[in-house]
């Protein structure tokens, strides 16, 4: 029997994080709005989590929150600032691209700053009915800016994000240039 995640354990001689990574402000302006249209069991992905800065603002708004990366030592520390905070978090280290995501199984699915097109499918089937995506993420326009990322396999164009959730309920969209060019979506299942 092969398992989908892999779940990491905590060691605190071995774990390094930054603390001052701030969530992003969208983020945390639209969880606690998602999380009074959901039942109070509700169920949370933060898709390549990176180092969790999200996972307490989960918390906080009643999710039982779960994360992802492909990255170990990002997965550890996530699991190092949630054990310190007192979150629950429930952290696992896999490559989405061979490691499926449940069906239909999350309320809400948050991907921030990660770009992997072949994983909206896979991402938006992972959402239960009447649930939700927020995704922020770079567009082309943040090569301009000279950080972040320069490929074009990770940078948006121009209306992309909103076009790829056609099939969805958007509640808001945006895309903005500064200080960072990023496109914003929040949609919800039918």
């Amino acid at each position: 029997m092969q398992r989908l995640l892999v779940p990491v354990s905590f060691n605190p001689q071995s774990t390094i994080f930054n603390t001052t990574t701030l969530p992003s402000v969208f983020v945390a302006e639209w969880v606690p709005r998602i999380a009074e249209r959901l039942p109070a069991s509700r169920r949370a992905l933060d898709l390549a989590m990176g180092r969790g800065r999200h996972t307490s603002i989960l918390a906080a708004a009643g999710f039982r929150t779960f994360g992802v990366d492909i990255s170990l030592n990002a997965v550890q520390s996530a699991a190092a600032l949630a054990r310190g905070s007192g979150t629950a978090l429930r952290a696992f280290c896999a490559d989405m691209t061979t490691h499926p995501l449940p069906r239909r199984w999350f309320h809400l699915v948050i991907v921030t700053r990660y770009l992997d097109r072949e994983r909206f499918g896979p991402l938006k089937d992972a959402v239960v009915p009447g649930g939700f995506v927020v995704c922020e993420t770079f567009t082309r326009r943040q090569i301009e800016h000279g950080r972040g990322p320069t490929s074009p396999d990770h940078l948006l164009e121009p209306g992309e994000l909103a076009a790829r959730f056609t099939d969805f309920d958007v509640l808001w969209s945006e895309e903005i240039t500064a200080p960072d060019a990023l496109a914003r979506i929040v949609a919800r299942r039918s």
